[in-house]
């Protein structure tokens, strides 16, 4: 693959990530019916690609590697149900950049393993912390609501931080396809009974609502990411994850053209801090051989 291809398809990629926040902040469906088909389809693909491409994968599962696997996905599970609930709680911009401080926090997780962390790796996140810290004070300021919005973004990213974690551990003795397979079906496993039990509608949807689902699986669960891991070894793993990065003002844009929400002008100079500190994050770890670290490194296989 060319490089010139490699890109054109990271800006899908990027586009298809970028999809996620607008069209899940607009839609009626509950939160939890749209987290719940994203991950059924994963689990669907994921099943199927194990079964005709990586049945020995399949055979050497064993049930510790399972069960880490399973938590991963009951982790994934909090992720979107917490990032979608934020979504229609505050802004779409403010949502997805506080979503996308995932490298922060495990920086933080290091640090409470006292593992070395390098300076300019912590100024990265001091200077990502104050731009966190002017986006929540300005919704502070917009209302309690905007405010909650903020809190499950973040608890979102640090539940996408401890997924990531759990999948890399998986995918030192398994496949892509076969950890996938099992994280999305657990997701969707927690998921299907706490619909039942809340009595959250799960069928009924009018044509459009079904369009939204799909056109947001599709993107964002499927396709972007899938293109985020085939052009991983084209591009390299650190200019994939200030790629990726762009989802930020990429949803912002797409949240203003989808749902005539303006990104908040308050909200721009925190969100601006926030990104520049990730870059900086994401650069000074860029020889880590750990992929936790790196926010543009889900493990290969990853459509979440």
């Amino acid at each position: 693959m060319t490089p010139f291809r490699a890109w054109i398809l990271v800006a899908i990629a990027v586009a298809g990530v970028s999809s996620s926040g607008p069209i899940t902040a607009g839609s009626v469906a509950p939160v939890v019916a749209i987290a719940l088909w994203r991950n059924l389809a994963g689990a669907g693909i994921s099943g199927i690609w194990a079964l005709f491409r990586d049945r020995h994968g399949l055979g050497r599962l064993d049930r510790k590697t399972f069960g880490l696997a399973v938590v991963s996905g009951l982790v994934l599970a909090a992720h979107f149900s917490s990032w979608f609930a934020s979504l229609r709680m505050t802004s779409v911009a403010a949502s997805t950049a506080l979503v996308s401080t995932t490298p922060i926090l495990t920086v933080a997780f290091d640090l409470a393993r006292r593992v070395p962390v390098p300076r300019a790796v912590l100024i990265g996140v001091a200077v990502s912390m104050t731009g966190v810290v002017a986006i929540t004070g300005v919704d502070a300021g917009r209302s309690g609501r905007a405010l909650a919005g903020d809190g499950l973004a973040l608890f979102a990213a640090a539940a996408m931080a401890v997924y990531m974690l759990a999948g890399t551990r998986v995918m030192r003795t398994t496949s892509p396809a076969v950890y996938t397979l099992v994280a999305y079906g657990a997701c969707a496993t927690v998921l299907l009974p706490a619909a039942l039990i809340s009595g959250t509608q799960l069928t009924g949807f009018s044509t459009r609502t079904w369009l939204e689902i799909v056109t947001v699986t599709i993107a964002a669960q499927v396709l972007g990411h899938t293109l985020f891991n085939v052009t991983l070894p084209h591009v390299g793993a650190t200019p994939l994850a200030l790629a990726i990065l762009l989802e930020v003002p990429g949803a912002s844009l797409l949240a203003w053209a989808y749902l005539g929400e303006a990104p908040p002008l308050a909200v721009l100079p925190g969100a601006v801090l926030m990104l520049l500190g990730l870059v900086v994050v994401v650069r000074s770890r860029a020889g880590e051989p750990n992929p936790v670290r790196d926010h543009a490194k889900p493990p290969r296989g990853d459509f979440a």
